[in-house]
């Protein structure tokens, strides 16, 4: 009988043979293993620059959007606070008639509000406080000529009103600012005339975010109604009976008389 046998240290080195086989011969299985090391703290580091990146661009570009969609107030946006005397009649009081209609024992209308005009969003902005008479309520009026809409506030009713901008009334954000910069070194416009418009609510408004930033703010929370001009409303007479509201204000060199009526 012929007994073989294998050397145990040949055996242990082919075994251990096998397994560097996965590892290059001029590598070290230390530094392989420091430069996996390496590499996983490098990736980590990367990751978080990566995400950093991310904050950052989301705080740009939302930085971006605020300043673009929201107002931003202007070195030009001032507040002013102007009035102005008129008759109660629809025609201009000429020079030569004041002392007459003194005389006559008339007596002329005040009316007080503050205007702020932002003209780089194009919308005009009034307040009407409480009149010194018992005929009108005060409000708040929104132009927005990008929206071409205007929206008035009832201050007494928290009702909101809509309608489309008549720029043939209306004047623009640059032209209004240049009246008021004119009457800036005085208080109240020179006398002139008033001028009357009636409007029918039609219906009701249930999202006033499609409606612009400006009439948005104004009327969110508030009921808000679609308004027409009542002589453009087929079969409306003069004569029916009709609840109405009152708002006096300028937005012109005159005055204007909105009635708001339901049937």
């Amino acid at each position: 009988m012929v007994k073989v046998s294998f050397n145990a240290a040949l055996a242990q080195k082919d075994v251990k043979k096998d397994a560097e086989t996965l590892i290059p011969e001029d590598a070290d299985p230390e530094g392989a293993l420091t430069v996996r090391r390496q590499s996983r703290n490098w990736c980590w580091c990367w990751g978080m620059c990566l995400g950093l990146g991310l904050i950052l661009s989301g705080i740009v570009f939302t930085g971006v959007y605020v300043y673009r969609h929201l107002p931003h107030e202007q070195e030009d946006d001032q507040v002013y606070i102007c009035g102005a005397h008129y008759l109660e009649e629809n025609y201009m009081i000429q020079e030569e008639e004041e002392v007459e209609l003194e005389l006559s024992g008339y007596r002329l209308r005040l009316l007080e509000e503050r205007i702020q005009v932002l003209e780089r969003d194009q919308v005009e902005l009034i307040n009407v406080p409480v009149p010194d008479f018992d005929d009108g309520d005060p409000a708040q009026i929104v132009h927005d000529f990008q929206r071409s809409l205007t929206a008035y506030l009832d201050l007494n009713l928290n009702k909101c009103y809509v309608i489309p901008l008549n720029t043939s009334v209306v004047m623009p954000p640059r032209d209004l600012l240049e009246v008021l910069i004119n009457i800036k070194a005085g208080t109240y416009l020179p006398q002139t005339y008033l001028i009357r418009e009636e409007m029918m609510v039609t219906e009701r408004l249930e999202h006033v975010e499609q409606l612009g930033f400006f009439i948005a703010n104004l009327c969110h929370g508030k009921e808000t109604y679609k308004l027409q001009h009542r002589d453009r409303i087929i079969g409306m007479q003069k004569r029916e009976v009709l609840n109405c509201r009152k708002i006096r204000h300028f937005e012109n060199k005159f005055v204007m008389e909105t009635l708001i009526c339901e049937p």
